[in-house]
Protein backbone atom coordinates (compact mmCIF):
# COMPACT_ATOMS: atom_id res chain seq x y z
CA UNK A 1 0.00 0.00 0.00
CA UNK A 2 0.90 3.16 -1.26
CA UNK A 3 2.29 5.93 1.91
CA UNK A 4 -0.52 8.92 1.96
CA UNK A 5 2.05 11.46 0.92
CA UNK A 6 3.34 9.40 -2.17
CA UNK A 7 -0.39 9.34 -3.43
CA UNK A 8 -1.35 12.89 -2.98
CA UNK A 9 1.90 14.47 -4.31
CA UNK A 10 1.55 11.68 -7.33
CA UNK A 11 0.73 14.65 -9.66
CA UNK A 12 3.76 16.15 -8.98
CA UNK A 13 6.37 13.02 -9.51
CA UNK A 14 4.49 12.70 -12.95
CA UNK A 15 4.81 16.10 -13.78
CA UNK A 16 8.36 15.80 -13.04
CA UNK A 17 8.53 12.72 -15.13
CA UNK A 18 7.51 15.10 -18.34
CA UNK A 19 9.56 18.19 -17.23
CA UNK A 20 12.88 15.98 -17.39
CA UNK A 21 11.94 14.88 -21.10
CA UNK A 22 11.79 18.43 -21.83
CA UNK A 23 15.09 19.23 -19.53
CA UNK A 24 17.05 16.65 -21.04
CA UNK A 25 16.04 17.57 -24.92
CA UNK A 26 17.32 21.48 -23.86
CA UNK A 27 20.72 19.96 -22.82
CA UNK A 28 21.84 19.15 -26.37
CA UNK A 29 19.82 21.71 -28.40
CA UNK A 30 21.90 24.46 -26.11
CA UNK A 31 25.12 22.51 -27.44
CA UNK A 32 24.37 22.45 -30.84
CA UNK A 33 22.87 26.21 -31.03
CA UNK A 34 26.80 27.13 -29.40
CA UNK A 35 28.57 24.95 -31.39
CA UNK A 36 26.82 26.03 -34.69
CA UNK A 37 26.74 29.82 -34.14
CA UNK A 38 29.10 30.72 -31.35
CA UNK A 39 28.01 33.70 -29.09
CA UNK A 40 29.11 37.21 -30.42
CA UNK A 41 32.04 38.64 -28.55
CA UNK A 42 31.09 42.33 -28.21
CA UNK A 43 27.86 44.20 -27.37
CA UNK A 44 27.61 45.34 -31.15
CA UNK A 45 27.83 42.05 -32.41
CA UNK A 46 25.15 41.10 -30.35
CA UNK A 47 22.96 44.19 -31.24
CA UNK A 48 23.89 43.30 -35.03
CA UNK A 49 22.42 39.47 -33.67
CA UNK A 50 19.25 40.59 -32.83
CA UNK A 51 18.50 42.60 -35.33
CA UNK A 52 19.25 39.83 -37.92
CA UNK A 53 17.71 36.85 -35.57
CA UNK A 54 16.00 37.85 -32.72
CA UNK A 55 15.27 34.28 -31.80
CA UNK A 56 19.02 33.14 -32.06
CA UNK A 57 19.88 36.08 -30.05
CA UNK A 58 17.62 34.80 -27.29
CA UNK A 59 19.38 31.24 -27.52
CA UNK A 60 22.78 32.84 -27.41
CA UNK A 61 21.95 34.52 -24.39
CA UNK A 62 21.24 31.05 -22.79
CA UNK A 63 17.37 31.88 -22.94
CA UNK A 64 16.97 28.18 -22.44
CA UNK A 65 18.38 27.87 -19.37
CA UNK A 66 15.43 30.59 -18.25
CA UNK A 67 13.34 27.53 -18.86
CA UNK A 68 15.39 24.90 -17.58
CA UNK A 69 15.83 26.80 -14.34
CA UNK A 70 11.85 26.86 -14.02
CA UNK A 71 11.83 23.10 -14.53
CA UNK A 72 14.73 23.03 -11.60
CA UNK A 73 12.51 24.46 -9.23
CA UNK A 74 9.59 21.43 -9.54
CA UNK A 75 12.54 19.04 -9.71
CA UNK A 76 13.72 20.34 -6.51
CA UNK A 77 10.33 20.45 -5.36
CA UNK A 78 9.42 16.39 -6.10
CA UNK A 79 12.68 15.94 -4.30
CA UNK A 80 12.01 17.44 -1.43
CA UNK A 81 8.91 15.98 -0.94
CA UNK A 82 10.24 12.31 -1.87
CA UNK A 83 13.10 12.80 0.84
CA UNK A 84 11.33 14.93 3.52
CA UNK A 85 10.39 11.97 5.68
CA UNK A 86 13.69 10.72 5.72
CA UNK A 87 16.14 14.16 6.32
CA UNK A 88 13.33 16.41 6.62
CA UNK A 89 16.25 19.35 7.87
CA UNK A 90 18.87 17.99 4.96
CA UNK A 91 16.02 18.17 2.45
CA UNK A 92 14.68 21.55 3.63
CA UNK A 93 17.68 23.31 3.21
CA UNK A 94 18.63 21.65 0.07
CA UNK A 95 15.26 23.15 -1.19
CA UNK A 96 15.88 26.55 0.04
CA UNK A 97 19.51 26.74 -0.96
CA UNK A 98 18.28 25.61 -4.50
CA UNK A 99 15.44 27.89 -4.74
CA UNK A 100 17.36 30.54 -4.03
CA UNK A 101 20.00 29.81 -6.22
CA UNK A 102 17.24 29.59 -9.39
CA UNK A 103 15.66 33.06 -8.57
CA UNK A 104 19.57 34.35 -8.20
CA UNK A 105 20.20 32.89 -11.98
CA UNK A 106 16.93 35.04 -13.44
CA UNK A 107 18.57 38.10 -12.55
CA UNK A 108 21.52 37.51 -13.54
CA UNK A 109 20.44 37.10 -17.68
CA UNK A 110 20.33 39.46 -19.51
CA UNK A 111 18.46 38.05 -23.09
CA UNK A 112 15.30 40.74 -23.14
CA UNK A 113 17.17 43.06 -22.06
CA UNK A 114 19.65 43.13 -24.31
CA UNK A 115 17.12 42.65 -27.20
CA UNK A 116 15.33 45.82 -25.94
CA UNK A 117 18.42 47.77 -25.91
CA UNK A 118 19.24 46.21 -29.34
CA UNK A 119 16.21 47.72 -30.94
CA UNK A 120 16.95 51.03 -29.28
CA UNK A 121 20.53 51.10 -30.29
CA UNK A 122 19.42 50.95 -33.93
CA UNK A 123 16.53 53.55 -33.81
CA UNK A 124 18.75 56.07 -31.83
CA UNK A 125 21.03 58.67 -33.35
CA UNK A 126 24.55 57.99 -33.67
CA UNK A 127 25.50 60.53 -31.07
CA UNK A 128 22.92 58.53 -28.72
CA UNK A 129 24.21 55.36 -29.89
CA UNK A 130 26.93 54.98 -27.04
CA UNK A 131 24.55 55.13 -24.11
CA UNK A 132 22.96 51.72 -25.52
CA UNK A 133 26.12 50.41 -26.13
CA UNK A 134 27.47 51.41 -22.30
CA UNK A 135 24.04 50.09 -21.28
CA UNK A 136 24.29 46.39 -23.00
CA UNK A 137 28.40 46.40 -21.39
CA UNK A 138 26.46 46.85 -18.25
CA UNK A 139 24.12 43.80 -18.60
CA UNK A 140 26.94 41.78 -19.95
CA UNK A 141 28.95 42.10 -17.36
CA UNK A 142 26.75 41.17 -15.01
CA UNK A 143 25.57 37.75 -17.28
CA UNK A 144 28.29 36.45 -15.52
CA UNK A 145 29.12 38.31 -12.68
CA UNK A 146 27.38 38.32 -8.52
CA UNK A 147 24.21 36.75 -9.46
CA UNK A 148 25.18 34.11 -11.64
CA UNK A 149 28.36 33.32 -9.45
CA UNK A 150 25.55 33.06 -6.56
CA UNK A 151 23.21 31.14 -8.43
CA UNK A 152 25.93 28.50 -9.78
CA UNK A 153 27.70 27.91 -6.16
CA UNK A 154 24.01 27.42 -4.18
CA UNK A 155 22.67 24.84 -6.79
CA UNK A 156 25.92 23.56 -6.67
CA UNK A 157 25.30 23.10 -2.61
CA UNK A 158 21.58 22.22 -3.21
CA UNK A 159 22.91 18.80 -5.36
CA UNK A 160 25.43 17.93 -3.42
CA UNK A 161 22.92 18.07 -0.23
CA UNK A 162 20.52 15.65 -2.40
CA UNK A 163 23.28 13.44 -3.33
CA UNK A 164 24.11 13.02 -0.09
CA UNK A 165 20.33 12.45 0.84
CA UNK A 166 19.90 10.09 -1.87
CA UNK A 167 22.42 7.64 -1.32
CA UNK A 168 21.55 7.52 2.36
CA UNK A 169 17.68 6.97 0.94
CA UNK A 170 16.04 3.11 1.45
CA UNK A 171 13.87 4.68 -1.64
CA UNK A 172 15.89 5.51 -4.18
CA UNK A 173 18.76 3.79 -5.66
CA UNK A 174 22.45 4.42 -4.30
CA UNK A 175 23.59 5.13 -7.74
CA UNK A 176 21.43 7.80 -8.28
CA UNK A 177 22.99 9.95 -5.47
CA UNK A 178 26.31 8.83 -6.69
CA UNK A 179 25.89 10.53 -9.96
CA UNK A 180 24.27 13.37 -8.61
CA UNK A 181 27.68 13.50 -6.83
CA UNK A 182 29.71 13.24 -9.64
CA UNK A 183 27.91 16.02 -11.18
CA UNK A 184 28.06 18.02 -8.15
CA UNK A 185 31.63 18.08 -7.95
CA UNK A 186 32.55 19.33 -11.30
CA UNK A 187 30.36 22.16 -10.15
CA UNK A 188 32.65 23.35 -7.76
CA UNK A 189 34.29 25.61 -10.54
CA UNK A 190 31.76 27.64 -11.28
CA UNK A 191 31.58 28.02 -15.40
CA UNK A 192 32.39 31.58 -14.92
CA UNK A 193 36.09 30.82 -13.67
CA UNK A 194 37.89 30.81 -17.23
CA UNK A 195 38.55 28.01 -19.13
CA UNK A 196 38.82 25.40 -16.37
CA UNK A 197 35.80 26.69 -15.45
CA UNK A 198 33.89 25.78 -18.70
CA UNK A 199 35.55 22.82 -19.00
CA UNK A 200 33.90 21.53 -15.92
CA UNK A 201 31.15 22.52 -16.65
CA UNK A 202 30.45 20.62 -19.61
CA UNK A 203 32.28 17.76 -17.81
CA UNK A 204 29.39 18.01 -15.01
CA UNK A 205 26.42 17.69 -17.90
CA UNK A 206 27.66 13.96 -18.74
CA UNK A 207 26.85 12.72 -15.39
CA UNK A 208 23.95 15.27 -14.69
CA UNK A 209 22.26 13.69 -17.81
CA UNK A 210 22.77 10.27 -16.13
CA UNK A 211 21.63 11.81 -12.44
CA UNK A 212 18.15 13.27 -14.01
CA UNK A 213 17.42 10.37 -16.04
CA UNK A 214 17.97 7.38 -13.28
CA UNK A 215 15.70 10.18 -11.50
CA UNK A 216 12.80 10.08 -13.95
CA UNK A 217 12.68 6.34 -13.75
CA UNK A 218 12.66 6.13 -9.72
CA UNK A 219 9.78 8.46 -9.97
CA UNK A 220 8.02 6.74 -12.35
CA UNK A 221 8.60 3.58 -11.14
CA UNK A 222 7.92 4.63 -7.36
CA UNK A 223 6.09 7.39 -7.01
CA UNK A 224 3.61 7.81 -10.04
CA UNK A 225 2.39 4.17 -10.20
Amino acid sequence: MKKHSDVVFRPLFKLTEYLIIIMLLIIPIQIIVFSIAPPPDSVLEFFELFRENAFLGLLSLDFLYLINNTIMIVLYLSLFIALYKEKPVTSLIAFVIGLTGVVCYYGSNPSFEMMTLSKKFFEARMSDQIIYIAAGEALLAGYSGTSFNVYYVLNTICLLLFAYILIKSPIFKKSVGYWALASGFFMIIPSSAGMIGLIFSLLSLIPWVVFIGLLRLEFKNKFSL
